[in-house]
């Protein structure tokens, strides 16, 4: 349930609080007092589009925070899946607007609009006035028939999705054998080439690091020697200033005079050791030197067959487990080539396997259709019912398309017959604006009661319709209000009536400035509301007299 929403220097909102209830929540206004206002600081906190222009004059920022009571286990479940941890069972989502660009989080938590849009999907449904127009495209019926069918599909649709991807995977392959005799040939003998390229190479795994390892050795070898040359020559050069030497004369020297000490027997130990780790780092540089000696031809060898790998590498792939993958890759093509009319007839057949399970699922999808269909066509009669509608009749058309998608292959098309006597006909040939708003309402009022969600705002979808019929809409919509809060926009009288929660939007001008305020209205207010609405500019007592007794009555419809 949609606790409160916040609003600050957003168009002509300066700064409000508004505060809603359980049951029917009606906000009314003069017409251009702001009330779209509202509900698009909701659209907007709930992830709508935003614009630098939406930001009131003179604000450095705007912000829409809404905070809603979640109380159903089921989407308390769901939330914590989107990310959401709940605090006190209370969502506090907050969207502010700085320079065009928002900052959105929930609970604290900063979401992005698409993750924000998957939470607020949870906890509010937004019915606007222009929703019924969707009515008008074929296409939308099918659609509003799955939601309404709901998890009654959910294994079905999934079970076409994954025959529609093997249909597809299945008839890409097919349609690549589209190639004449000509081209099989020359691509077979690219195909050829490439593969002998490769594989006269004899490439081996890790190779390339090897023979890398090698080079570099290899063209590096005169700083090598010269190195270990200079080395040597510090360990035992020629002359009384090497280190061996001179270490082995410090040796020679302690063991004269250590027999006079016990304490040097440890330091003559410790040159000793040096004396011989000193001889054996000699000897090694010695036998690496003699055995380092530089071969040209081998030097050559060694950068041709790097240079054969490198090429082989960026023509074919970064590493040789990728050149060799290549390889492998072309030699499945070439052997389809070199069977092309036997692979093209298995492809046929495995595309036209695949076809008839697609087929056959979709088939079974139709079915299942067509059930909740007959639960969704009595359930759309006597709602219609409900909003006046006289002897309706409201039937679905099922046709097959000729394309098959992952939604399956099905057309639907609504039919009514809104007057006693008339035949059904399809919806969008007969509807008038007036019917196709309430037709809407009743399709959004049974689809709110197969879903889980809290709080359904109806932004005057009542355009169109008045006397009777309106009556009947408000009492239909009171109804929906005891599993459901509601939250409604009007400008009938007869809907306003049935408020348990009455909000006024104003608009004012204070010292140059024109903000909207929005109000709770008591009792006595409400009336008078209701008798603004009824009777425009002059309030007579009759009028007043009128909005005291639809008040009455509204109350005895509770």
């Amino acid at each position: 349930m949609l606790l409160n929403v916040s609003v600050k220097n957003l168009a002509l909102i300066k700064e409000a609080d508004v505060y809603f209830k359980d049951g029917m929540n009606i906000l009314t206004g003069e017409t251009g007092a702001g009330k779209s206002v509202v509900i698009g600081s909701i659209n907007i906190a709930l992830g709508g589009k935003v614009n630098k222009e939406m930001i009131r004059t003179g604000a450095d920022y705007a912000m829409a925070e809404l905070v809603f009571k979640v109380d159903r286990k089921t989407t308390k479940e769901k939330l914590l899946k989107a990310g959401v941890i709940l605090e006190d069972d209370e969502v506090v989502i907050t969207r502010k607007i700085v320079n065009g660009r928002s900052i959105t989080k929930v609970n604290g938590e900063t979401f992005s609009v698409n993750a924000l849009k998957s939470v607020t999907s949870l906890l509010i449904d937004i019915h606007g006035q222009h929703d019924h127009q969707s009515l008008l495209k074929t296409e939308k019926h099918l659609d509003i028939l799955d939601e309404f069918a709901g998890s009654r599909l959910e294994d079905i649709k999934l079970k076409v999705e994954e025959a529609f991807r093997e249909y597809c995977d299945a008839k890409k392959k097919l349609d690549s054998f589209n190639m004449n005799e000509e081209q099989r040939v020359r691509e077979c003998e690219f195909y050829n080439f490439e593969i002998n390229e490769i594989m006269s190479a004899d490439l081996k795994v890790g190779e390339d690091e090897e023979l890398e390892e090698k080079y570099k050795k290899m063209s590096n070898m005169k700083k090598i020697l010269e190195a270990l040359s200079a080395a040597h020559n510090i360990f035992c050069g020629d002359g009384m200033e090497n280190v061996t030497d001179m270490i082995g004369e410090s040796v020679r020297e302690i063991s004269t005079v250590s027999e006079y000490d016990s304490t040097l027997n440890n330091i003559y130990k410790q040159l000793a050791n040096i004396e011989e780790l000193c001889n054996d780092v000699s000897r090694e540089i010695s036998e690496y030197a003699q055995s380092s000696e530089f071969d040209s031809q081998e030097a050559a060898e060694l950068e041709e067959r790097l240079n054969l790998i490198n090429h082989l590498k960026l023509k074919y792939g970064n590493t040789i487990e990728k050149v060799l993958e290549y390889a492998e890759e072309k030699q499945q093509k070439l052997s389809v080539l070199e069977n092309y009319e036997i692979s093209r007839s298995e492809a046929e057949k495995k595309a036209e396997e695949c076809r008839k399970i697609l087929d056959k699922e979709c088939n079974n999808l139709t079915l299942a259709r067509k059930k909740a269909a007959e639960s969704f066509e009595k359930k759309v009669i006597e709602t219609l019912g409900e909003l006046n509608f006289l002897q309706v009749k409201f039937e679905i058309d099922f046709k097959k398309s000729e394309v098959y998608t992952s939604n399956g292959n099905d057309k639907a098309e609504f039919m009514i017959s809104a007057n006693p006597g008339e035949p059904l006909m399809p919806l969008v040939k007969i509807a008038s604006g007036g019917e196709l708003s309430r037709i809407m309402l009743g399709i959004k009022t049974i689809m709110a009661g197969e879903d889980d969600i809290d709080t359904l705002i109806f932004d005057e979808i009542d355009t169109g319709i008045s006397g009777r019929t309106a009556q009947k809409v408000a009492e239909h919509m009171k109804i929906l209000s005891k599993e459901h809060q509601v939250i409604c926009i009007t400008h009938l009288p007869q809907i306003a009536a049935m408020a348990d929660n009455h909000l006024k939007i104003e608009k004012n001008s204070n010292d140059g400035e024109t903000s909207t305020d929005i109000f709770a209205l008591g009792e006595e207010k409400s009336v008078e509301e209701l008798a603004r609405m009824l009777g425009g500019a002059q309030i007579t007592d009759a009028v007043m007299e009128n909005a005291k007794e639809m008040k009455k009555l509204a109350l005895k419809t509770k």
